[in-house]
C-alpha cells in the first residue's frame, strides 16, 4: 500500500520514454565511447592522434562543417522570411503552404537526393532547360555547390515549422503600440520582434546545424562515397569490406557527438545574454 502511494501516476507514464531513451540514446552513445578509447588490449588515445596528423579525416571535418554552417544559415534567413510571410497571409493560403511545407520536411533521404537528379543532375530537366539560354554551364548537382542547395532544401521546411509558432507568439498590439510610440517598422524589428524570436532562432539554428551535421542517406544516394564527409567516412568505417576499423568510426562518433554539444552550449550562452532572458 505504501509503496502504491508514493508512485506518482505520472512517473510511471514516463518510464517507458526512459527506457527507450537508454536503451537507443544513452546505451549507443556509452558503447561508442568504450570502443572510441579501446587500443588493442589497452586503452588510449591512439584513434584520436590517426584522425589528428590524418589530412583526409581533417578534410572531411571540415567540409562537414562548411557545408552544415551555409545550409544552416541560409536555411534558417529563408525560413524566418517565410514564417513572417505566412504570418502576413490569409487562412487559405497559409493553410496551404503549411501543408506543403509539412509534406516537403518529410521528403528527405534516397527520394529527395532521387529527384535532385531528375531536375539538377547531368541530364536534368531543369539543368538542361538552363543550359540552353547560357545558364548552369559549369554547375554540377554532385559538387560542393549542389550539396549545399540540397542541404539548404530540406533545412528550410524544418526550420519553418519549428519558428512558426514563435512568430505566433508576436501580438499585433505590440506593432500598433510601438507605432504609436513613434517606432519604425525597423525599430520594432529591433528591439521587440527580433529580441522575442531570438531563443527560437538560435535554438532552431542549433537543431539545423545538428541535422546538417548527421545527414547521410541524402549525399550518399547523390554522391556515394566520392565526397569526403564524416557521416561518409563512418559509415565506410563500420561497414566497409577493405576499411573495418569500428573503433576509429567510434572515435569520429564521438568527435561529432563533441561538436554538437558544443554548438548546444554556445547556443544555451547566447541565450542567457539575450534580451528575452535577461528581462524574464
Amino acid at each position: 500500500m505504501s509503496t502504491r502511494r508514493f508512485i506518482s501516476p505520472a512517473i510511471l507514464c514516463v518510464v517507458p520514454f526512459f527506457v527507450v531513451f537508454a536503451a537507443f540514446q544513452l546505451a549507443p552513445l556509452v558503447f561508442v565511447a568504450i570502443n572510441a578509447f579501446s587500443v588493442g588490449d589497452g586503452w588510449g588515445l591512439k584513434h584520436f592522434q590517426e584522425i589528428a596528423v590524418s589530412a583526409f579525416y581533417r578534410q572531411a571535418m571540415w567540409r562537414t562543417l562548411e557545408i552544415a554552417i551555409v545550409s544552416s544559415l541560409a536555411g534558417i534567413v529563408i525560413a524566418v522570411l517565410t514564417c513572417y510571410s505566412l504570418t502576413r497571409l490569409g487562412g487559405r493560403w497559409r493553410r496551404l503552404l503549411i501543408a506543403f511545407t509539412n509534406m516537403a520536411s518529410n521528403f528527405a533521404g534516397v527520394p529527395l537526393a532521387f529527384a535532385f537528379i531528375i531536375l539538377l543532375g547531368a541530364n536534368g530537366a531543369l539543368t538542361l532547360a538552363l543550359q540552353r539560354v547560357g545558364l548552369f554551364e559549369d554547375f554540377s548537382l554532385y559538387s560542393r555547390s549542389g550539396l549545399m542547395i540540397i542541404y539548404t532544401w530540406f533545412q528550410v521546411p524544418l526550420g519553418v515549422l519549428l519558428l512558426l509558432p514563435a512568430f505566433g507568439t508576436l501580438r499585433a498590439e505590440w506593432r500598433e503600440s510601438a507605432s504609436l510610440l513613434g517606432a519604425r517598422r525597423h525599430d520594432y524589428w529591433r528591439y521587440i520582434g527580433l529580441p522575442v524570436l531570438w531563443p527560437s532562432i538560435a535554438g532552431t539554428l542549433t537543431i539545423l546545424l545538428a541535422n546538417a551535421v548527421g545527414t547521410y542517406a541524402t549525399v550518399f544516394a547523390l554522391v556515394g562515397n566520392n565526397y569526403n564527409l564524416m557521416t561518409i567516412r563512418i559509415a565506410n568505417l563500420v561497414a566497409g569490406d577493405l576499411f573495418l576499423q569500428p573503433e576509429l568510426a567510434s572515435a569520429l562518433s564521438l568527435l561529432l557527438v563533441g561538436l554538437l554539444a558544443t554548438i548546444t552550449l554556445i547556443q544555451q550562452r547566447l541565450l542567457r545574454r539575450s534580451h528575452h532572458v535577461t528581462d524574464h
